[in-house]
Formats: structure tokens, sequence, C-alpha cells
């Protein structure tokens, strides 16, 4: 949620900051928005004057209590009537300022300075590792088949497409990359391991900035109300939910595992074959908390923690700097991270490093305190896939296969797998 405050000192530099993303509606809601808020302040200013009213009167009353013994009708039906008109006030400005926040939570975040403007043409390569190879090879999906580690086919047959299966060795593939990133994330790079809930409450997600733009993408259960968490970035962002944390503590990192339920999966004119595109897939996040002064620092590290992944498993891949149109609702700043795939001819995204400033914190009231007795202020929150697997799972049998038809294992991956080469099985 952007800061309304800012908003009413800067009205401009807002606005600025929000047409670089090129979509006419969000003048149309700060409109909005800002009148809305005219109305508000109108609305506090009358009702501060007919309070500061009542308060005479009370003055009054009490005057002509002791002198009297009563309150003459008419004076008693003048205060009957203040206090209607104060109760009627107060009525409608609770109803504008829930109008207010309802209309904030559709603005998206305000884009950093050094985001590039325009639309995907305009995404930045900041910079590259190893050495992609020539396109070629056969694509994952037929290895997997070939393989016996993955049947498409029996997943579309229980779920329909989008839910891929992995049997036999591939289920154990889809476990040692989990565990290896768990470990790495915590032995080497500091995290506190995370195992939470794969549903969440609405209040989660709008923490987050999925809802309310973005509810039709989810998937919810009825009558309870709760969502399959899209990322785990839900609810371990929302483990600080109205809370002040120590800023002495600060940064906090925490990594977690789920599965990861996306309805928008294989939208219009997208690669949907094999694990590009999926409904169901599983995911390591890394989630980090900090002071606002840190942010960008924070954000560069966050983003080489994901890249280690990738370098362990041996796979080239590139860092992204996205464009505005590219950004999403809730970043002010994204990096991309794509793996070659030699076997389809693509780089894949499996990683998104986000700064989101203080977005998510308004949204979700996640406060720090930098010393005793000093006033809480947001934190800003980032993330970062660490990394999701289908796509990785990908590029790695498409990056690691033979001329055999084998694939080898990375060296990083053999001790959770027990085995440094796949090999054709008869499947079943």
């Amino acid at each position: 949620m952007i800061d309304l405050k800012l908003l009413r000192a800067s009205p401009q530099q807002v606005r600025a900051a929000l047409a670089r993303r090129g979509d006419p509606s969000l003048t149309r809601l700060l409109d909005e928005v800002e009148a809305l808020d005219m109305r508000r302040r109108a609305l506090t200013g009358q009702l501060d004057q007919l309070k500061g009213e009542r308060n005479e009167a009370a003055k009054e009353d009490a005057r002509l209590m002791k002198e009297k013994g009563e309150l003459p009708a008419a004076v008693r039906e003048g205060r009957r009537t203040l206090g209607q008109r104060i109760d009627t006030l107060e009525a409608e400005l609770r109803g504008v300022e829930a109008a207010i926040e309802e209309k904030l939570l559709y603005v998206p975040n305000l884009p950093l300075p050094d985001v590039p403007d325009g639309d995907e043409s305009h995404n930045k390569v900041v910079r590259t590792w190893g050495e992609p190879a020539p396109r070629g090879g056969k694509p994952h999906w037929e290895l997997g088949e070939l393989l016996g580690i993955l049947d498409l086919a029996r997943g579309a047959k229980l779920s329909g497409s989008g839910f891929p299966l992995f049997v036999g060795a591939g289920s154990k593939l889809v476990r040692g990359l989990i565990n290896f990133m768990l470990d790495l994330h915590t032995r080497e790079h500091g995290y506190v391991e995370v195992e939470p809930p794969f549903v969440v409450r609405r209040e989660s997600m709008v923490g987050t900035g999925q809802l309310p733009k973005f509810e039709d993408d989810a998937y919810k259960t009825a009558p309870d109300d709760l969502f399959l968490v899209p990322t785990a970035e839900v609810p371990v962002t929302n483990l600080h939910r109205d809370e002040i944390l120590d800023g002495a503590k600060l940064p906090l990192a925490y990594t977690a595992y789920t599965p990861c339920f996306r309805r928008e999966a294989g939208a219009a004119g997208k690669d949907t074959r094999g694990l590009l595109r999926v409904h169901q897939f599983d995911k390591v996040e890394l989630v980090r908390f900090c002071r606002p002064a840190d942010s960008p620092a924070e954000h560069e590290r966050l983003t080489t923690h994901a890249e280690a992944v990738l370098q362990r498993l041996e796979l080239p891949y590139r860092v992204v700097l996205m464009a505005v149109a590219d950004l999403g609702f809730a970043a002010a700043k994204k990096y991309d991270l794509e793996v070659w795939a030699p076997g389809v001819g693509q780089w894949l995204e499996v990683s998104s490093s986000s700064s989101f400033t203080d977005f998510q914190a308004r949204r979700a009231n996640i406060r720090h305190r930098s010393g005793a007795g000093a006033k809480p202020e947001f934190v800003h929150t980032l993330n970062a896939s660490g990394v999701a697997l289908p796509r990785t799972i990908a590029a790695l049998l498409e990056t690691h296969q033979q001329a055999d038809g084998s694939v080898t294992v990375p060296r990083a991956l053999v001790p959770y797998l027990g085995t440094e080469r796949f090999v054709a099985s008869g499947g079943a």
C-alpha cells in the first residue's frame, strides 16, 4: 500500500511514478482517492467543530443544572440534535475511510528510480554466469518420459493439465533439490527455516498484495474463505503481520519450502508444454525484513543467494533487471533469474528477486523500533525464489543430457540423490 501522507504531500511525485507503469486507470484511481481524502478532511474538520460545541454545551449544561436543577426542553432537544449530527458525520467518516483504504489496495507500488521504463523489450541483462550450450537435444518432457521420472499424462488424468506427476527417481530429484536448497540457505546464507501452513487467511493474501486485485488467480476453499498459497512469500511475510520488530535484530531472514498453487498458468500465447507453465509446483522461498536504509544492499545480497543455487546446479543463467511493465503489482524493483534450457531453446525464469520497499509492510502493518522510546517505522520486505523447481528441473535435464540419453547429476546434488546419473527406465 502506498503512503497516503506521501500522496497528500507530493501528489505529482506519486502520479509521475505510477504513470511509468503505463496504466491509465491508475490516474482515475488516484483522482478518486484524493477526492475521498478531501471529503475525509472536511468531515474531520466538521466533527472537530461539532465536538468542540458539544464540550462547551456540556459546561453550559452543568451550569444550568446547578442553577435550575434541570435543562429546559429546548436545550435538551438542541443537545440531542447535536449528538445526532455528530453520529451521522462519524458514520459517514467511517465509510469514507473504508473506501479510501479499499481503493488504495488496488494501487500498485511506486517503481524505484533505477527501474527501466517501458515494456519487456527494455528489460536489462545485468550479468550472466556460465556458457549456454547451443540449442539442441531433447526437450525435458521427452527426457523425463525416457528416463521414467516424469509422467505428464497421468498427472493430467489425475488433476488436469498443469499438474505434473514425478515418479521414481523423479520424485527423489524433487525431494533432493528441496533439501539441497534448504540446506544451502540455512547453513551458508544464514536463513531460519520455516514450515508454514499451505493455506492462508484472506488477510495474509491482502498483506502481500495478491488480494484483492488478483483473487481470480488464486485457488480458494469454500466456505472457509482460505486460500492455497501461491508462494511461501505469503505465509512467511505475514509471520510478522501486526507486529513491531526489534530494529537491533534486523535483518530477519527466513526460508521455506511449500507447494505453490496458481490458476493463471497457461495464459494465452504462452508455451504450456512440459514443466514450463503449471498450476502446482514446488518452490523454496527466501524472505527478508530490513531497515529501509539497508534495503538496496539487502536486495543485492538476496539475489546472490538465489544465484548460488543455480551455480551449484551448474546451470548457465542471466540476471535481468525488469522494466516497469514487467515489475509486478507489489514490487518496487525486481530481478529475474533466467536459466538457459537448450532443449527448448529458451531462457526460463526460475526466480524473481523483488524489493517491495514498505509496500507490503504497510498492508500487513509490520513495523520496527530502532530503540527504546523510538517511534515505530515500517520495515522493508524483500523476497526471492530460491528457487522454483519445475523450470529448474527442465533446465537441469536439458543442460546435463548426454548423447546416450542419460542425464548427469550436478556434483552438489549427488549426496542427496545417491547417484551421478539418470538412465533410461522401462517405466510402468
